[in-house]
């Protein structure tokens, strides 16, 4: 891939880290950057459907009522800019997530996807 492209490994499953995963993806994305978002083990919960797992995903209601996107925006965003979600298969089987729970569209593969979609780019973990 080019040199522009921000990979992005999400491997924490708190709402902070999540959060601020879509943030990147989508602010790239934005700026004309291909973005890969990589979601393994308990990050996997932020390209659920239903990502209240995520530890603290309270906070998602207090950080919109402040005016500050929240997960659901940034997650829509992200998709419509074209981001390339991913959920590492591993990752799903060690908390138990089935594919069906994953948003429409995220691809479930491993790790040789993720690094071969962001060769040459920046590679950032969360």
């Amino acid at each position: 891939m080019a040199p522009d492209t921000l990979g992005i490994l999400l491997i924490s499953g708190t709402h902070e880290r999540a959060h601020y995963a879509f943030v990147l993806a989508a602010g790239a994305a934005a700026l004309g950057r291909k973005a890969v978002l990589f979601a393994t083990n308990a990050g996997c919960s932020a390209l659920c459907t239903d990502w209240s797992g995520l530890e603290q995903s309270g906070r998602d209601a207090a950080m919109r009522s402040r005016g500050v996107a929240g997960i659901g925006e940034l997650r829509e965003s992200a998709v419509e800019l074209g981001v390339r979600l991913i959920a590492c298969e591993s990752g799903l089987r060690v908390d138990a997530i089935e594919p069906a729970q994953l948003l429409p569209g995220v691809e479930v593969a491993g790790v040789a996807t993720f690094l071969e979609a962001c060769a040459g780019g920046q590679m950032l973990s969360l």
